[in-house]
């Protein structure tokens, strides 16, 4: 996948929507996430069913050329109350059914989460694949209504959330973490308990956040380690007035027996 570069800097368009209002990029987020997971040697994640496309209550996140026909990373924001459990429900449940309490607990004031983050390998090193898409997690989350978001973290992650106001569940699993031996994987829950204030977040991503809120759509250059990148931001969701934040909540489901774990489904923050 060729880049467009602008004064030696990659230029990409970040880009949010709903997932049931565009079924093609959703289809090339699948696809991009699938070969970078394929190219780590990670195959049952792979096969995922990908219900999230059909979900009413999943928002997109992708990193795209500007002409829409490359694709080089992206997330998701599922919303608790859709057509299926939030992953970490389904990722987690099983090792500890409390997870269930304690998302019915937050879903009462709208809680969502953060997962499904990938980057390829062209655009590696820019901070597309950590922390400029988590900080439009964030800061389209309000745009959605949520109070909270949970996250479920692997190892390299847990610093980068906590940058943005993610905080350890230290109440589910051992300590907030979970081991699964058939994926060789340590991941950790974690809360960001206050989505309108980011009181838990640093000083430079909490400014960095305010300022996407204040300002959806706009052209940044981006700096991490000295790499520069470029990047159009078009954060502002499209048609928010078909979206009801207090009925999805309602829909709202309290699960009360664990599931069969679902290695397809574990996606991380």
């Amino acid at each position: 996948m060729e880049i467009q570069f602008n004064n030696g800097n990659p230029v990409v368009r970040l880009r949010a929507f709903r997932a049931i209002d565009d079924p093609r990029s959703c289809e090339l987020f699948i696809e991009g996430h699938r070969k970078v997971l394929t190219s780590i040697g990670v195959e049952k994640v792979t096969s995922s069913n990908n219900e999230w496309m059909n979900n009413p209550a999943a928002f997109v996140m992708i990193v795209e050329s500007l002409d829409k026909k490359n694709i080089y990373g992206g997330a998701r924001i599922h919303v608790a109350g859709g057509s299926e459990p939030l992953p970490i429900e389904q990722a987690t449940g099983a090792l500890d059914p409390s997870i269930y309490d304690l998302v019915w607990q937050y879903a009462q004031n709208g809680t969502g989460e953060g997962c499904g983050l990938w980057n390829s390998r062209e655009i590696a090193g820019y901070g597309i694949g950590s922390i400029f898409l988590t900080r439009v997690g964030v800061a389209m989350s309000t745009q959605i209504g949520l109070d909270s978001l949970f996250g479920l973290c692997a190892p390299y992650t847990v610093k980068m959330a906590q940058s943005v106001g993610y905080e350890i569940e230290y109440g589910i699993g051992n300590n907030g973490t979970f081991y699964y031996p058939k994926l060789d994987l340590v991941a950790t829950v974690l809360i960001l308990r206050d989505l309108k204030n980011l009181s838990a977040a640093d000083e430079e991503n909490k400014r960095a956040i305010m300022a996407l809120r204040d300002n959806l759509q706009g052209v940044r250059i981006e700096e991490l380690r000295k790499k520069k990148i470029e990047i159009h931001y078009d954060i502002e969701i499209p048609n928010m007035d078909q979206w009801d934040l207090q009925a999805t909540i309602a829909n709202a489901k309290k699960i009360v027996s664990s599931q069969k774990i679902d290695e397809r489904n574990i996606n991380l923050l």
